[in-house]
């Protein structure tokens, strides 16, 4: 069975977004739903449903921290941002995954020669 465009990107979601979390986390606390935009944009996010779930274990896992903020246009919103782990994981995904990026992109160009 041919797996469908959805199931590949499902897959290649898996290992990836976390990491893109903390990046878009690298320059400054976010909240969810600010977070949920940038990444729904670029098709990294199927749903908001799986983002808050993959927060609370990034903040379980001591990667991210959170402070609740008042808000000018409702409640109060939680922010998250990267804790000294968090930018260390982030450094090792980055060394990690472009000789990782070379070698799928050196292994898809090989089969067109």
């Amino acid at each position: 069975m041919v797996p469908s465009e959805a199931q590949i990107q499902t897959n290649l979601r898996r290992g990836a977004l976390e990491y893109c979390i903390l990046a878009l986390l690298r320059g400054r606390e976010r909240y969810g739903l600010d977070i949920a935009r940038d990444l729904t944009q670029g098709t990294l996010l199927a749903s908001e449903g799986t983002l808050y779930p993959l927060l609370s274990r990034l903040r379980k896992g001591g990667l991210v921290a959170t402070s609740w903020q008042e808000s000018e246009s409702g409640p109060p919103r939680r922010y998250y941002s990267l804790t000294a782990d968090g930018h260390r994981a982030l450094q090792i995904f980055e060394a990690t995954w472009k000789p990782f990026r070379s070698a799928v992109d050196a292994a898809l160009a090989s089969g067109t020669e």
